[in-house]
């Protein structure tokens, strides 16, 4: 008797589902091309929650990016780049091209085998300007046997560092620029 009370309800829900084929429905789709759509937003042709361009990741509109060099990276591409060419002679410890900072591992040059130096690299904006770059030297001199001390350094040590970079990524800007 169970059994047959199971194929009796699902028979009566078929028949619900069934009959419901024959209530009218209407659909009624929004119409974007009108000025208004949805809760007082306009859309526009071709238009999309996200933008005009949609959802962009990792990079963003090529043209303002090639303009502003940071296509892809969080900083400006020509700083960047500029400041790996200018401190390439001394070892990495970390880049971070998101948050723009470059450290370097200690150098000692050859010439100089008692004292060792270190940079750390700060680029702060998009654009390619003279304040958007920042550069903290630091050096050590052996005191005696394995031992390091710190030590100072030329105050024109960063600028130096900072100008070159400036220089290089420049070089690398004029580079980008179409000829003609």
């Amino acid at each position: 008797m169970m059994g047959c009370g199971r194929i009796l309800l699902a028979g009566a829900v078929a028949a619900l589902v069934a009959g419901c084929n024959a209530v009218p429905v209407e659909a009624v789709y929004p119409d974007t091309r009108g000025p208004k759509s949805g809760a007082g937003r306009t859309l526009t042709e071709g238009g999309n929650i996200f933008g005009p361009s949609g959802l962009t990741m990792l990079g963003g509109k090529k043209d303002e990016d090639a303009a502003r060099g940071g296509a892809g990276i969080g900083v400006n591409s020509f700083l960047w780049r500029a400041s790996l060419d200018t401190i390439a002679f001394m070892p990495l410890t970390s880049a971070d091209p998101f948050g723009g900072v470059i450290i370097t591992d200690w150098f000692t040059p050859p010439e100089t085998p008692n004292e060792r130096f270190k940079a750390t690299v700060y680029i702060t904006d998009r654009r390619l300007r003279a304040d958007a770059i920042k550069v903290s030297v630091f050096r050590q001199v052996r005191a005696g046997g394995s031992q390091w001390e710190d030590a100072a350094i030329r105050e024109s040590t960063a600028v130096d560092l900072e100008n070159a970079i400036l220089a290089r990524a420049r070089e690398l800007r004029i580079g980008m620029l179409p000829s003609g």
